[in-house]
């Protein structure tokens, strides 16, 4: 053989971080003996996927760049000169059969599905990408191979404007342009390659398409070429093409949700080669929702990269002339609308980028949890974690924050907090309101540290990362919105929800879960609200509504309860709001953070800024103490409020019918279903059912599982079994009979052992009886039962023992309530005060509260 060539084989083979970590993992637990060298380099394993064509779609990882189709080949061929012939003889037995590899390791790694078949494929060690590398690239995004991307890497500064940005104030001279299209203009900007409704997800790979990315734009002339350049193959672009009308005048249309033919309303492109005071028109041709905020004062956003690089600007709301209007070109199908708008650019030959709101991209998130990470002191109470792989590949993060707890019974007392956001990737105001909230929960400020103390939160910052980076508005790479499949059985093509309910699942058979929210945008409504999920208990009547008006009271001049909603409609069953509120969350919301701004208080007729949506998440964490605070007034204020805001609106709903109630007698007893509006009008879209290619799966898994959960009668196989259940029946009816007519004198044989048989089956009855209480109250104590989850004030045990035990970090030497933080850069000060006093857990002297003794099983000192 050729040792040049054999060592340069292994040098390209054998040094794997894989390698080194199972190698050392396995060789720990005492299943892996045999030497370092007699097996293949095991990155390569990770390509094995399933052969069934069923499992097209439902890989993680979807196909790596492998030209040869059968992974086990392709190893023959890659180390054909540097194995051993015992490595040789392995890699052919798998090759026949591939269980085989479960046999020497005697393995928990290998997948098995819900029916217990053994799947061969490791399952990827749950911590191996908890902590991002120190130095070095980050993950790259993996996009469908369908996509070309281009290699530039884009970063925007975060910038707060100085004055307020307010509506657009139509003249009433607003032009509405005819659409053109093609044939009377010039196709400047194309992509051809984008995969629509009828095909489906395959595969994916880092960058996207193979081979040259080709220029969809035109080439300029020459320097005197006043034509704009048009680009969107990066993160979170969408623009399919882009056609000169006119010398300054463009219209634009957007890419739909890959792999449907609809949801367009979210849009972000660049372009270059720009003239500076020169009115330039663009005008968008295919957008679908009837109503938008465009028609009520709401501007595009623009960024100019030289205003960034010189003057230290970011986004700005911009544009002049803004119409929304129906398109009149119709073809038969589904109706478009158009969204127009003049601009002036600030500079010339400058690079430009406009967007329908503040972007926010998969890599902007990982390098923000990439500083956590790297943080000592944040990452001493933030753990990250992997949730899952998404249908592409990219990783879904799961963050776990609480402060470290001293004993186990002190960690069992904490309750869960739960927060998502970016389900629908168009909705970046989300990831802002997730940013602020993280921002806060991980300061030094005593509030956070508090929260800490008493929650454990767990946080899903990024739900669809897929949709993020191909630009999606509404749906995942399966074609379909995430927030309507939270009850789906199919966890390989819906992996990010399917595994997010599980963990929350899980979750709520070790703690209470007091809150659950998602965050997400509106393109209709101004302001941020709540919807929610109407309590049928009475005990709790309005208790859900506790919460959205403390936010109210919080930041009045940013969130509107009047626009809250609490109603349960069918068409949202398998949103998730519904899903963890049937599964026992009473505070289950949905918050919706308009695409606009504000209506209300000081900030009436004004944008949303970036430190607006910011200031959210922090407002979210000091309304979880005001809820939460020992002292029940602000809590009983807000019920009481609530109480008469319902009686105005009962009254209301009857005078408008013509009818008369009177509100004095049981007006408790009406159903809020008759009297609260739907949420039809939120931002929301139908099912539209499972793809075709997933109907046979969705079919045969459901089959599965009904064969699987038949429980089956086992037959009598023996005289003896048939003698006994035979005499069982007989003394089963002649009981029955001594009870319908106990003087026969026939049975008075039997009827002397009636007292006998009749004390063991009481004795039985109070055992189980016995047995069941602690059980009960086991339950209760550890959170599970619904009735324990709705009083927040039951955190007060937990909270006066650690004040009187006296904490040795010394914030909570005196008192359990530190003094607010002054530092304005980590609590944005609300505008507006609210109506009720700012005392936090007023120190109070009483007895040393008794502990609740928690049970210490699966529970840790670090959750």
């Amino acid at each position: 053989m050729f040792p040049a060539l054999e060592t340069e084989l292994k040098q390209e083979t054998c040094p794997d971080p894989y390698e080194d970590f199972m190698y050392h993992h396995l060789q720990y637990y005492g299943y892996f003996k045999a030497q370092r060298g007699s097996l293949p380099n095991s990155a390569s394993h990770q390509h094995v996927r399933k052969n069934n064509p069923r499992y097209g779609l439902s890989g993680s990882f979807g196909e790596r760049e492998d030209v040869i189709p059968d992974p086990l080949q392709k190893e023959k061929l890659l180390w054909p000169t540097c194995l051993s012939s015992a490595a040789h003889r392995q890699i052919e037995a798998v090759s026949r059969d591939p269980l085989m590899l479960s046999s020497p390791l005697k393995s928990r790694q290998l997948l098995h599905d819900e029916f217990g078949e053994v799947n061969p494929c490791l399952r990827e060690p749950r911590d191996l990408f908890a902590f991002f590398p120190s130095s070095g690239p980050l993950q790259a995004p993996r996009w469908p191979i369908e996509c070309e991307v281009i290699k530039e890497n884009l970063h925007h500064i975060e910038w707060v404007p100085p004055q307020p940005e307010y509506f657009y104030q139509p003249t009433g001279n607003e032009k509405l342009p005819e659409i053109v299209g093609e044939e009377k203009g010039t196709v400047v900007y194309q992509l051809d390659s984008v995969p629509t409704e009828g095909s489906y997800f395959t595969s994916s790979r880092v960058g996207g398409k193979r081979g040259i990315i080709r220029e969809p734009a035109v080439t300029l002339q020459g320097p005197e070429d006043n034509t704009l350049l048009f680009e969107s193959r990066f993160e979170s672009g969408n623009l399919q093409k882009a056609v000169r009308v006119d010398t300054y005048e463009y219209e634009l249309t957007l890419r739909t949700d890959l792999y449907t033919n609809k949801h367009t309303q979210w849009f972000y492109f660049r372009v270059q080669n720009t003239r500076k005071d020169t009115t330039y028109r663009f005008t968008i041709v295919n957008l679908l929702k009837p109503k938008s905020l465009y028609t009520v004062g709401m501007k595009p956003l623009m960024y100019s990269e030289l205003d960034a690089n010189t003057h230290n600007i970011g986004w700005r709301r911009e544009g002049n002339e803004i119409r929304y209007y129906k398109n009149n070109t119709d073809d038969g199908q589904q109706p478009f609308y158009c969204l127009t708008w003049t601009i002036q650019f600030p500079h010339d030959q400058d690079t430009c980028f406009f967007a329908h709101f503040y972007p926010y991209t998969y890599t902007d998130l990982q390098c923000y949890l990439l500083s956590v990470a790297n943080n000592p002191v944040q990452s001493q109470f933030c753990k990250l974690r992997t949730l899952c792989r998404s249908l592409a590949g990219n990783t879904v993060y799961l963050l776990t924050i609480t402060n470290p707890s001293r004993t186990p019974r002190e960690a069992a007392a904490k309750k869960a907090v739960v927060l998502s956001a970016r389900v629908h990737p168009g909705e970046s105001n989300g990831s802002w309101i997730m940013k602020g909230f993280l921002d806060f929960i991980l300061s030094n400020s005593p509030d956070a540290q508090l929260l800490r103390d008493i929650f454990v939160f767990k946080v899903v910052p990024m739900l669809n990362p897929d949709g993020v980076i191909v630009g999606n508005y509404r749906c995942s790479l399966a074609g379909r919105d995430l927030n309507r499949h939270y009850k789906t059985i199919l966890k390989e093509s819906f992996p990010c929800i399917w595994y997010t309910r599980n963990m929350v699942k899980r979750l709520l058979e070790e703690r209470e879960v007091l809150l659950y929210c998602d965050f997400h945008g509106h393109s209709r409504k101004n302001n941020i609200f709540l919807y929610g999920c109407k309590n049928n208990d009475r005990k709790y009547w309005l208790h859900e509504r506790v919460f959205p008006l403390m936010l109210s009271k919080n930041a009045p001049d940013k969130f509107s309860f009047q626009s809250c909603n609490f109603k349960v409609q069918k068409c949202k069953e398998g949103t998730g709001r519904v899903v963890m509120w049937r599964m026992g969350i009473l505070n289950s919301y949905t918050m919706e953070s308009t695409f606009g701004g504000s209506t209300l208080g000081n900030k009436r007729d004004t944008h949303f800024t970036i430190e607006d949506l910011k200031s959210l998440g922090y407002h979210v964490c000091d309304t979880l103490l005001d809820f939460c605070d020992p002292d029940r007034t602000k809590f009983m204020q807000c019920l009481a409020e609530l109480k008469e805001l319902l009686k105005q609106e009962i009254h209301k709903k009857f005078n408008e019918l013509g009818q008369d109630m009177d509100l004095e007698g049981n007006w408790s007893d009406i159903s809020l279903s008759d009297i609260e509006s739907s949420t039809s009008g939120s931002d929301s879209s139908l099912s539209d059912g499972l793809p075709v290619h997933l109907l046979s799966m969705a079919d045969e898994v459901n089959q599965k599982k009904k064969m699987y959960k038949k429980k089956k009668k086992k037959p009598l196989r023996t005289r003896k079994q048939r003698n006994e259940q035979y005499q069982k029946n007989n003394l089963m009816r002649e009981l029955k009979l001594i009870e319908d007519a106990p003087e026969r004198a026939g049975f008075a044989s039997t009827l002397q052992k009636q007292p006998t048989f009749f004390r063991n089956s009481e004795n039985a009855s109070s055992s189980m009886m016995q047995n069941e209480k602690p059980r009960l109250n086991e339950s209760q104590l550890r959170g599970r039962d619904k009735g324990t989850s709705l009083d927040p004030s039951k955190m007060t045990s937990l909270i006066l023992t650690k004040n009187r035990e006296g904490m040795q970090r010394p914030r909570f030497t005196v008192s359990c309530c530190p003094k607010r933080s002054t530092n304005s850069s980590q609590e944005p000060a609300p505008d507006m005060k609210p109506l009720w006093s700012r005392n936090r857990y007023p120190a109070t002297k009483r007895g040393r509260a008794t502990m609740t003794v928690y049970p210490s099983l699966h529970i840790y000192t670090y959750p």
